[in-house]
């Protein structure tokens, strides 16, 4: 009996495609460690995310086609899973972030942080490990709709992020009296927030989310300088008024080099709880519109929810207070597309993987 050989075995798995992503395992580099030892063949497929839904499609299809091949009778085959890093993160030695998405809007009012934090969550909730910065300097809202109250500690001369649902936490808000005005220039906004990315022990992170201050201020120029973005989340609203300043902040990140992952229409339309019936109340499409026009890809629409709010303002946000409503399914989704694009343009990119300080002087 001829043996089987490590090409028949690349062969029959290089038409298995990663399904989120479109494209073969073996152009991914998924398949590792490949060992045959008689009529056994064994290897690891690491996953780029956590996804149970695609280890269950690729593990049958996988194992179909490789006992397909005359001489196979066995086939081992081990998972891991890996999110890919952004190459310039992955270069940076002073923080252990693998991927920054930063959330933005071209003004306030559109529900930045409520997405923000649901976000991250989702992130989370997947079996990512996942941190959310909150850098709305002037309005740091992220304590509030994540329920933590308390002041992070100073250790070896880092600063202990905070944690709820599953997710490393740091804001403003945990450093200063909520009821003490920030009133910072420039330079101390970009001490604050290289504070915050290089100063906390962010530890491992798959995903560092960053609610950004509405607008084209201080803090993205920061953030794009000091961490470099792996990308960008638009939120807007249907109404033209909002959608007139994606157009702005879109501008301002292609600017800045800054992939736009894409738009998020937030408040796109209200159903009614004792009727049904739907209401849009901010008009509707205007998102889906804005990207198109604008080449982006449309990331997808949340609907108006009373208990939107009120999990934001009981610090449960709605993926964890109400996960089978329409809004926390929608943000479920929106999640996995923001994992999806951020992990295919790091695998197509062939890898894998002043003023004083304002922040310490406050921890310490």
């Amino acid at each position: 009996m001829t043996a089987v050989t490590e090409a028949q075995v690349m062969e029959a798995l290089s038409p298995i495609l990663e399904p989120e992503l479109g494209r073969s395992i073996i152009s991914l580099n998924l398949v590792q460690n490949l060992q045959i030892d008689g009529d056994q063949v064994s290897f690891t497929i690491a996953l780029p995310r956590p996804a149970p839904a695609v280890k269950a499609q690729i593990q049958t299809e996988v194992t179909k086609a490789v006992q397909a091949i005359p001489g196979v009778k066995k086939v081992n085959i081990e998972f891991n899973t890996r999110v890919p890093g952004d190459p310039r993160l992955l270069t940076k030695k002073n923080i252990s972030v693998r991927n920054a998405v930063a959330v933005a809007s071209g003004k306030g009012g559109v529900g930045k942080s409520t997405i923000s934090t649901n976000l991250a969550i989702s992130l989370a909730l997947d079996g990512a490990t996942v941190g959310l910065l909150d850098v709305d300097i002037y309005g740091p809202n992220i304590p509030i709709m994540m329920g933590i109250e308390q002041r992070p500690k100073g250790r070896n001369d880092k600063i202990q992020p905070l944690e709820a649902h599953g997710v490393k936490l740091m804001s403003m808000g945990f450093l200063v009296d909520p009821n003490q005005p920030i009133i910072w220039r420039g330079p101390m906004i970009h001490n604050a927030i290289r504070q915050f990315i290089e100063d906390v022990d962010w530890a491992d992170l798959d995903y560092l989310v960053i609610d950004l201050p509405p607008g084209t201020g201080d803090a993205s120029l920061s953030l794009a300088q000091n961490l470099g973005l792996t990308g960008v989340v638009i939120v807007t609203t249907p109404q033209q008024v909002a959608l007139s300043d994606v157009i702005r902040s879109v501008a301002m990140f292609e600017q800045l080099n800054v992939p736009i992952l894409g738009v998020v229409e937030n408040m796109s339309y209200f159903v009614a709880p004792d009727t049904g019936k739907r209401y849009d109340i901010f008009g509707h499409g205007g998102g889906a519109e804005m990207a198109k026009k604008l080449k982006l890809d449309f990331l997808g629409e949340v609907p108006l929810e009373p208990e939107v709010r009120a999990g934001g303002d009981a610090g449960q946000p709605i993926v964890v207070r109400e996960p089978g409503s329409p809004a926390a399914q929608a943000i479920r989704a929106i999640a996995k597309k923001v994992a999806t694009s951020v992990t295919a343009r790091n695998l197509m990119s062939g890898t894998g993987q002043t003023q004083g300080d304002p922040v310490l002087s406050i921890i310490k």
